[in-house]
């Protein structure tokens, strides 16, 4: 396929790579501009183009930017689009970085808010699985537990084109229902970065609380504001784990969780000694 990537971030770099290795040609564009574009295209092999550009000539089209910065993407990329192209939504709502979408906050799920955003259906998927997990979790379809990605949407045709392209990448794709069940993977619900397998996933999905979401998504997001940037991703997924009630007699679940706990403290620690005055004394 000819695909277009919005965001040139951690996911959307990461799925360029993949794409590219499916031998699938991938033009990749940034609200910055092509010129900066040189060390991913580099990395990827992705054509680093401006944004009107990356919605042409494509079979597939996929956003990837933070759901503040939607609005903001030009009109016209979605009027040159034919409408029978799949749009992938990658993206995830966190006030504490986008600040307060009104209809959001008033209930409309997250996906169906970039789909009135674009004015086209979209399928979610992707966004409830780290980078490094995405990167490095793949499997052939004869490997056990392989990781599963829940894809949601309302377009049948486009739903199976994207359900076929993750079971290529090598992660399982689990059928998560129309795009107002979406909300069963956005942060603060168990099935966010827990790298479920297929079974795991299925439960977890019919186990999440949509009232208790956004309490968690927000914790989640305090939690990952005092993490070092070098904290490794994997003790993260142990520790999302263990809050989904998943592998809880394992022991390195629980020292995962001791991990996360020391970094939050000592970036606290780091805080009050540079926030703290010093006496003259």
């Amino acid at each position: 396929m000819n695909i277009g990537i919005i965001g040139a971030g951690n996911i959307g770099a990461a799925l360029a790579m993949h794409f590219g290795k499916l031998n699938h040609t991938v033009k990749i564009a940034n609200s910055r501009g092509p010129s900066t574009l040189g060390e991913v295209a580099r990395k990827t092999g992705a054509h680093p183009v401006d944004i009107l550009e990356a919605g042409k000539d494509i079979d597939l089209v996929v956003i990837t930017i933070p759901m503040k910065a939607i609005g903001a993407l030009p009109q016209k990329l979605w009027e040159q689009l034919p409408q029978q192209i799949p749009i992938i939504d990658t993206c995830n709502y966190y006030p504490l970085r986008d600040g307060k979408i009104k209809e959001i906050e008033d209930g409309m799920i997250e996906s169906e808010w970039v789909s009135g955003q674009v004015g086209r259906p979209v399928i979610k998927v992707f966004n409830s699985i780290m980078t490094e997990s995405l990167i490095r979790k793949g499997l052939p379809r004869s490997a056990k537990n392989r990781v599963a990605l829940p894809v949601a949407g309302d377009d049948r045709v486009a739903k199976q084109t994207v359900l076929e392209l993750v079971d290529a990448m090598g992660f399982d794709a689990v059928d998560a229902g129309t795009l107002s069940q979406s909300w069963r993977q956005q942060p603060g619900t168990p099935a966010y970065c827990s790298d479920p397998n297929k079974a795991e996933l299925q439960a977890l999905l019919g186990r999440a609380d949509r009232n208790k979401a956004p309490v968690n998504r927000d914790l989640g997001a305090r939690i990952l504001a005092k993490i070092p940037v070098d904290f490794p991703r994997e003790d993260l997924v142990r520790f999302s784990r263990l809050f989904a009630g998943m592998d809880i007699f394992k022991l390195q679940n629980y020292l995962a969780a001791f991990h996360v706990g020391l970094a939050i403290s000592l970036t606290n620690l780091k805080r009050l000694l540079v926030t703290e005055p010093h006496s003259t004394n």
